[in-house]
């Protein structure tokens, strides 16, 4: 999988390198070609141009094939890897992973693709579709361009993408709930995972029957979209940068739409350069998190956070194990999660400080910022990623890979490195704290 993106990534590169990919006159340079490349397969969004006015028509359609192309690699990959762990457990870990992966298509391969693309098609269509009407309608758009803006903006928005064809992404449109709440659905959906939207769609009337990985899933994203909304309402409500200038109804609605693009949309609706400092802490926060397993969204996913909650909970309780609804989580699911979880941690302080090492006059907190949507493949950007050497936008190109690839690529790893001993060693109690 990972020299896969890596061979997409090249050729994205030589696409966008192309005269007739640019605008003016002329080659995108190589730093600018690979970046971009990188962030749409990736399905980033972070950008050192501006993606309306520096690429042609020929460069948005490329940026289009590549998101499509990388998100649905992303979905089915992941979701093709937690079938091929399954196969490798033991008796009793393969019937639990089939419990945990119910309606899968009962392992089958191609038919488990075929689903995959059609949930992506069908969403995408969706989001278009209301979109195209809005824009041909409301914004007097020729039916041709509201077809292509609606085309455009759906993929990027189910693909977790963030690629806007408007400057300013979507904060012209930031009192429009047609446009947000459209784009904010597509985004959800893109990022919930095809295991997650498949069972739902199966069971959504009960819930009780659901799969731990969709009751972590529904439950953390249900959590942290109401702790995000409510935090950003709070910290923003008077700032006039972003929600101060709004009413009442316009500063809810820009609130819950950057709230859902945080964890992984990449678009922005309100100007991230002027948000407060509480409010970019805790969005670092929730783009560290991410969306849920086998979806396009990014970071270190939903189940590794909420579980990681759990055995935390656990541990104050002096509970012996860590139990999700009257069903025991394995001792090696827990250390996959604090692996991935730490992991994560690591890859960003050694970006931050890389990133910090390498340009001037650039606040920590905006340094961290940039670091952190690179590795969780989020997108957002306070304004500074045009303006880095490119040193350090290789730094960046660097997070975005290894953020979107490497998570999947270790948690597998890891599930299928899984090994028992005939024996153990004496046991031993270090001092903790």
């Amino acid at each position: 999988m990972p020299f896969a993106f890596l061979a997409l990534i090249a050729v994205g590169t030589a696409l966008m390198m192309l005269p007739a990919a640019r605008a003016e006159p002329g080659h995108a340079p190589f730093i600018t070609a690979l970046f971009t490349a990188t962030s749409a397969v990736c399905v980033t969004g972070l950008a050192v141009v501006d993606t309306p006015g520096y690429w042609s028509t020929f460069g948005h359609v490329l940026l289009t094939v590549l998101t499509q192309i990388g998100g649905f690699g992303i979905m089915a990959l992941a979701t093709l890897l937690s079938l091929l762990v399954s196969r490798r457990l033991g008796l009793r870990g393969r019937l639990l992973a089939q419990a945990e992966s119910a309606g899968l298509a009962g392992g089958n391969t191609a038919r488990v693709l075929r689903r995959v693309a059609l949930v992506m098609l069908v969403a995408e269509s969706l989001v278009a579709v209301v979109l195209t009407l809005r824009f041909w309608l409301a914004y007097d758009y020729t039916f041709g361009r509201a077809l292509w803006e609606a085309v455009f903006h759906a993929v990027q928005a189910f693909n977790n993408g963030g690629f806007a064809l408007y400057s300013d992404s979507i904060v012209r449109f930031v009192t429009d709930p047609w446009i947000c709440l459209s784009l904010g659905l597509g985004v959800m959906a893109g990022s919930i995972g095809f295991p997650v939207l498949f069972e739902l769609a199966r069971e959504w009337r009960t819930a009780g029957t659901w799969s731990t990985h969709t009751f972590l899933t529904v439950t953390g994203s249900l959590l942290l979209t109401a702790v995000g909304f409510l935090v950003f309402l709070v910290f923003e409500w008077r700032n006039p940068g972003t929600l101060g200038g709004l009413s009442t109804p316009g500063k809810i609605l820009a609130a819950f739409t950057q709230d859902v693009m945080t964890r992984s949309g990449g678009f922005n609706s309100v100007d991230l350069g002027q948000l407060n400092s509480e409010t970019i802490a805790v969005t670092n926060g929730m783009m560290f998190i991410g969306g849920g397993s086998a979806s396009t969204a990014g970071g270190i996913k939903l189940t590794t956070f909420m579980l990681l909650g759990y055995v935390i909970w656990a541990e104050i309780r002096g509970e012996p194990d860590v139990v999700i609804r009257k069903r025991r989580i394995a001792e090696e699911t827990q250390r996959q999660a604090v692996t991935v979880a730490l992991m994560g941690v690591a890859l960003i302080a050694v970006g931050t400080v890389a990133l910090d090492a390498l340009t001037e006059n650039v606040p920590f907190d905006r340094a961290l910022f940039e670091v952190t949507s690179a590795f969780a493949t989020v997108g957002l950007s306070t304004g500074i990623t045009p303006g880095l050497p490119p040193s350090a936008q290789f730094v960046l190109v660097l997070l975005m890979y290894v953020g979107r690839v490497g998570t999947i690529a270790v948690g597998t790893a890891i599930a299928l490195n899984t090994r028992r001993r005939h024996y153990r060693y004496p046991e031993e109690r270090p001092l903790v704290g």
